[in-house]
């Protein structure tokens, strides 16, 4: 029987969150795998040092054996475990945004991490998150966490602990309760090891934030991988059972029967009032809240009787980069 922890941001000093965080801990050492909160999305918690707790997250989630793992720390002294060197700019790109959304593929120092965790490659991904109550599962633990997200492979991510248990159940330990995802979308990615730095991943934290922190240009890699180095790289990803279209004209289109709309509230009055509309947010400037509210209205979609599903293409601009590639990923679409 899937165990739930609820533990909220507000409470996390109180007697019975601090049982809560040891009674996690402890499962997480015993090779347990725990849905957990951070402020991208939901997570798939187990020990990154365990062998058999990181074949448990790719048995759950019917991962693909030749996808790696993010690791989660919680101090950067972690780091000196697994990994042989952190370049100067990367160090100044972590003063500058961990705690938070973005992961650092950095040189792997062999021996510490599971292999499965890293699929034999000689790099690692890592990210400090700055949810309050991931940092505290994570402090508490004491080992480094890897924590894809807490989903069917392939499948939109999680947001929130019910779409951790509609999707994985009793295939897993636990799940904790806790606030929706801030950000609802996968940290960014950055390889630190390629020279120019380069963007395997988009996400909250942008192109430009990064180059402006550097004072010198990165690439972005729109490659899509059958062996890929970053999670996020395959060709379909964070896709429902439908069929998906990407629209960017509401006002000329005509909606066939049976389908249903992903869009911003401002859309719906184009729509025929017999069309399952969901709002992804207030209007098409309002970037944030439609890339929180994408992964739920991509699974409310999925579990609708709708053949196919329209879906809005924002602008492309610096601020619409990740939210554009989960959209085109979900219908895939190159991005």
């Amino acid at each position: 029987m899937l165990k739930v922890w609820n533990i909220h941001e507000s409470e996390l000093n109180t007697d019975q969150v601090l049982q809560s965080l040891n009674q996690i801990a402890q499962a997480l050492k015993s090779g347990e795998v725990i849905g957990m909160p951070t402020e991208t999305v939901y997570g798939l918690a187990a020990d990154a040092t365990n062998d058999e707790a990181i074949q448990k997250v790719f048995q759950a989630k019917g991962r693909p054996g030749d996808n790696p793992l993010i690791i989660h720390i919680y101090d950067i002294s972690q780091l000196d475990a697994f990994v042989t060197q952190i370049d100067k700019k990367a160090q100044r790109l972590m003063d500058a945004f961990w705690p938070g959304p973005i992961s650092f593929i950095l040189p792997l120092k062999p021996d510490f991490l599971s292999e499965h965790a890293t699929v034999g490659l000689n790099t690692v991904a890592v990210r400090m998150p700055k949810h309050p109550v991931a940092r505290a599962v994570l402090q508490h633990a004491d080992v480094p966490i890897a924590a894809p997200s807490a989903n069917t492979s392939g499948r939109p991510s999680p947001t929130r602990a019910a779409h951790v248990s509609h999707d994985l159940g009793d295939t897993i330990y636990g799940v904790i309760e806790s606030e929706i995802s801030e950000f609802g979308l996968e940290s960014t990615v950055l390889d630190c090891t390629s020279i120019p730095f380069r963007i395997l991943r988009p996400g909250a934290i942008s192109h430009k934030q990064i180059e402006t922190v550097l004072n010198e240009s990165i690439q972005i890699d729109d490659t899509h991988s059958d062996k890929p180095v970053s999670p996020g790289m395959k060709y379909q990803h964070y896709a429902p059972h439908q069929q998906v279209s990407v629209i960017r004209d509401w006002e000329t289109i005509e909606l066939p029967k049976d389908v249903g709309v992903i869009a911003p509230a401002t859309v719906k009055q184009y729509i025929r009032e017999d069309v399952y509309f969901i709002a992804l947010c207030e209007d098409e400037f309002a970037y944030q809240e439609a890339g929180q509210n994408l992964y739920h209205a991509l699974r409310e979609m999925d579990n609708s009787t709708v053949n196919e599903i329209y879906i809005h293409g924002f602008n492309e601009n610096d601020d619409t980069a990740a939210l554009n590639n989960r959209i085109f990923r979900a219908a895939g679409i190159k991005s």
